[in-house]
């Protein structure tokens, strides 16, 4: 790969360096899929207070009009993290795509509005038992829930173990989401009961049949990201190139293992989707 552009770091995998070449070699038929919390925005203690990193917006609005299509998959309701990214009304992001709830919403720049299902009862049954569940158990001390529309979530973070407060709960929050037709996701100090049925790798898998994409780019940091991951992988055996990006490794080592690339956070992270658009040439692809 002589035409490597120096500023960005060299994949550490053949896989991952065939899926920056095509992207490379054809921009404007590629995908850059990238997770929010963690990747774009640091994570912090109060989810409420998660914000893009300062530089993330104008990162992005220097690559989308570069490539085929920018899209942020999260596990947030898409009109939040709209809202903490900054995206909206953005010079060059005016077809950015938010698949929200993990594909389940979609918010697009084009329209500014969100697509969204209807509630899944599971999750109105569950928001009226998840705090008397939690107090029953012992485990309402340092944990709490989040809020997200179509799923709640539970938060350890702030527990005095947060480790040991997240695997305690894992069990009895699994019972629990079963009885009310839902599943847990688990991510980094969280696990959140959500509908079955969609997962980033679902919503990866559709988006990128949807806009024919040559090639993706999907940066992630959490357990949440593994089924992008999964994805990614599935495509590549059938011939499409993919770069798996990870968003630091010490929480989620799951993750860094099978990345192609480690970031150490989302300031490397920024960084490299700046380097990344300098690399690429503007406007429409010459011919």
């Amino acid at each position: 790969m002589g035409s490597h552009p120096h500023d960005l770091p060299m994949p550490v995998t053949a896989a991952g360096r065939e899926g920056l070449e095509a992207l490379l070699r054809a921009p404007h038929r590629s995908v850059v899929a990238l997770d929010f919390d963690g990747t774009l925005a640091d994570i912090v203690p109060d989810p409420d207070q998660a914000r893009a990193h300062p530089g993330a917006v104008a990162a992005l609005s220097a690559l989308a009009p570069r490539v085929g299509s920018v899209a942020v998959v999260t596990g947030r309701p898409a009109g939040v993290a709209v809202r903490y990214g900054g995206f909206a009304g953005v010079p060059g992001l005016e077809h950015l795509v938010v698949l929200g709830h993990y594909g389940a919403e979609r918010w697009d720049a084009v329209s500014g509005t969100v697509h969204a299902p209807a509630e899944h009862p599971g999750v109105a049954a569950l928001r009226a038992e998840l705090p008397g569940f939690l107090d029953a158990i012992g485990a309402w001390r340092g944990t709490w829930i989040e809020e997200k529309g179509q799923a709640l979530a539970v938060h350890t973070r702030r527990a005095d173990d947060p480790v040991a407060a997240f695997e305690a709960l894992r069990e009895p929050l699994a019972g629990l989401a079963a009885r009310h037709g839902l599943m847990v996701e688990p991510g980094r100090a969280v696990l959140e009961l959500r509908p079955p049925g969609m997962d980033k790798g679902v919503a990866l898998t559709e988006y990128l049949a949807e806009v024919r994409a040559s090639a993706v780019l999907y940066a992630g940091d959490d357990l949440g990201d593994l089924a992008a991951y999964s994805a990614v992988e599935k495509l590549r055996t059938e011939g499409l190139p993919g770069l798996l990006l990870c968003s630091g490794s010490a929480e989620v080592p799951e993750l860094a293992s099978r990345a192609d690339l480690t970031l150490s956070g989302p300031s490397e992270v920024v960084t490299f989707l700046a380097a990344l658009a300098a690399a690429l040439p503007a406007g429409p692809p010459a011919g």
